[in-house]
């Protein structure tokens, strides 16, 4: 299907792709105008303001390349535990499942914030865990594994058991089922709210600025204090994350199309 079902012509047929892509420039380029009107007349809102950050432009660098780095690195370990949460979930062996039960229940009842403070300063420093960026990296993979796991799990039980009874009569093995024939059938059904979750990964990253690692957020917080421009210094910060969540939501598009191409 050619378009998209938000657009829609009076027939009720989509729209072309082209017409989508006007209409997002524009409503873009309308919040864009919006903006200019409401914070150019701010008296907080000046060229000496943008001046003094300007000097801090090294320190909002290091900081947004720190940022990718976490991501990245959260981005992998997040998609294996998840993937080993999902297995275990579906696993017969009842301890196995039972921990995983576990394991999801209590990253998702509680506040991302709550486990930064607990397993830096309780769990980390009881194991003699001293590095803050090996800390911050395992706490944000523990916490978007478990959202993963769900994932992951709702979209191989999506695939039509018929699925499963022709690769086992083929004579594959358990994982070459899931290898071949199950996984790429779920990675079609749940790559949109992974797209979502990667891109709410990376925004999570920000907390990890309690724990003194010295990521986008805390260099923005730090900018602030010594200039006390608010306003120009987490404006960057706005646009630095957007710049790394917005092609993550372009690429998942373009593999979901593609994938879709493919089935």
């Amino acid at each position: 299907m050619k378009g998209s079902a938000l657009f829609l012509d009076r027939a009720g047929h989509p729209s072309p792709p082209w017409l989508e892509k006007l209409w997002i420039v524009l409503v873009f380029a309308l919040l864009a105008l919006l903006c200019s009107f409401t914070l150019g007349g701010s008296a907080v809102f000046t060229a000496g303001g943008w001046e003094s950050v300007w000097k801090f432009r090294e320190v909002f660098w290091k900081g947004w390349v720190l940022t990718i780095v976490i991501s990245t690195l959260s981005l992998v370990l997040s998609v294996l535990i998840g993937s080993l949460a999902a297995l275990l979930r579906r696993s017969p062996v009842l301890p196995l499942r039972s921990a995983s039960v576990l394991y999801v229940e209590l990253i998702r009842g509680t506040p991302l914030l709550t486990q930064i403070l607990f397993l830096y300063y309780a769990v980390a420093a009881s194991v003699g865990l001293q590095y803050r960026l090996v800390a911050g990296v395992l706490i944000l993979s523990l916490f978007s594994g478990a959202y993963l796991s769900e994932m992951i799990r709702a979209g191989i039980e999506g695939v039509p058991a018929a699925q499963w009874e022709s690769a086992r009569a083929i004579g594959l093995t358990p994982w070459q089922c899931y290898r071949f024939v199950i996984l790429p059938q779920a990675l079609r059904q749940i790559l949109p709210p992974l797209a979502g979750q990667f891109a709410s990964l990376i925004k999570d990253s920000s907390l990890l600025s309690i724990i003194g690692i010295g990521e986008f957020t805390l260099a923005a917080q730090q900018v602030n204090s010594a200039t006390y421009r608010t306003l120009e210094s987490y404006l960057p910060l706005a646009l630095g994350y957007l710049a790394l969540t917005l092609p993550v939501s372009i690429l998942a598009k373009a593999l979901e199309r593609r994938l879709r191409h493919e089935a």
